[in-house]
């Protein structure tokens, strides 16, 4: 499966009282759909997936499942502490129609997260999983950084595609491209190279266009049927994604192939820029569309955080809203800074 590009890791908008603001979930997925995003990550970091139940985030799942436009690649957070709970959430996602489970590092023992245990763990969910995995890997938060021996190690396994890489260090990023330059698959895309999975090929239905569907609940009209999505062959390695926007040029000069960028969340397309113009080859425009969003995605994401994220949200036109204890508030005067730091650029 194809998985370049940008992906904003959405949040989990939340009523003051702090309860799950289901219709603003949609209201923000069906956004993401219409910009240039290649899909969105449900139920990661900046989802605040470690405040939710179980039951809303398996709600969480479902809603935006229900909302995403069909072409884009559609990722579920399951990560959990234990292999058997990781699981059980990705088959949950699985049977909603999820294209690829995110697992993130278990950290919480962490002087038991040795390479052995780390093998074992990611192994275990790779041969179980309904759905190809990715794994994620955020010390700022866990605490614990897995080695790129390891991730090279495991790279092996099919039913690993990649990493989504949040250390924020280029030279772990060019160790883990250039020591899995040997992984070599074949992804289905589209004829103009975008990423083609089953839940896409259910939605475009098994029609030609001629293919003629009646409609009895529509007062008996028959229509044509969706066309047959139309794909080829691309090969692919393992895929290196990484979090920090303010790194991408960067991280695509040393071989990632994309990022899920909690600042995707406010300005989608001003992260899609850098990469459509160094996809393009105009390096120039890269480099200036990055500097553009330096100072901001490291404020508001790195310093603030998501109270600071979600609030770039609500400047931008998506629901960002309150986030829940022990996230604070923002003050006036973080508001004003993030207000100024969003202000020219792009949603």
């Amino acid at each position: 499966m194809l998985l370049q590009g940008i992906f904003p890791p959405i949040t989990t908008p939340f009523y003051p009282e702090g309860n799950v603001y289901f219709r603003k979930l949609e209201h923000n997925v069906e956004r993401y759909s219409k910009t240039p995003v290649a899909g969105i990550v449900v139920l990661g970091s900046t989802g605040e997936s470690i405040m939710l139940s179980d039951q809303e985030r398996r709600d969480v799942f479902k809603c935006a499942h229900e909302h995403v436009a069909p072409e884009k690649v559609l990722v579920a957070g399951v990560g959990i502490e234990s292999a058997i709970e990781t699981l059980r959430l990705a088959e949950y996602a699985a049977s909603l129609g999820y294209d690829v489970a995110m697992v993130r590092t278990p950290h919480y023992y962490k002087r038991q997260m040795l390479p052995a245990n780390l093998l074992a763990f990611y192994r275990t969910v790779a041969d179980r999983s309904p759905l190809p995995v990715i794994i994620y890997n955020f010390p700022q938060a866990t605490g614990y950084d897995i080695p790129a021996e390891v991730v090279i190690e495991l790279a092996e396994h099919p039913n690993l595609l990649g990493i989504k890489e949040s250390a924020g260090v280029i030279e772990k990023v060019k160790r883990m491209v250039d020591g899995t330059r040997h992984v070599r698959r074949t992804a289905t895309v589209t004829e103009i190279f975008n990423a083609v999975t089953p839940r896409m090929m259910a939605a475009a239905g098994s029609g030609n266009g001629s293919d003629v569907v009646p409609t009895s609940s529509l007062g008996g009209t028959a229509v044509a049927a969706p066309p047959k999505l139309k794909t080829r062959s691309k090969e692919v390695g393992y895929q290196v994604l990484v979090g920090s926007a303010h790194l991408l040029k960067d991280s695509l000069d040393v071989g990632a192939v994309g990022a899920i960028l909690a600042f995707a969340c406010p300005a989608p397309t001003a992260c899609y820029e850098i990469y459509a113009a160094w996809k393009e080859g105009d390096m120039e425009l890269a480099r200036e569309k990055q500097e553009r969003i330096v100072e901001a995605s490291l404020k508001v994401g790195g310093e603030l955080g998501i109270p600071g994220i979600k609030h770039a949200m609500d400047v931008n036109g998506y629901y960002g809203g309150p986030s829940r204890l022990p996230f604070l508030p923002l003050s006036a005067e973080q508001k004003a800074e993030v207000e100024r730091l969003i202000a020219d650029i792009r949603n």
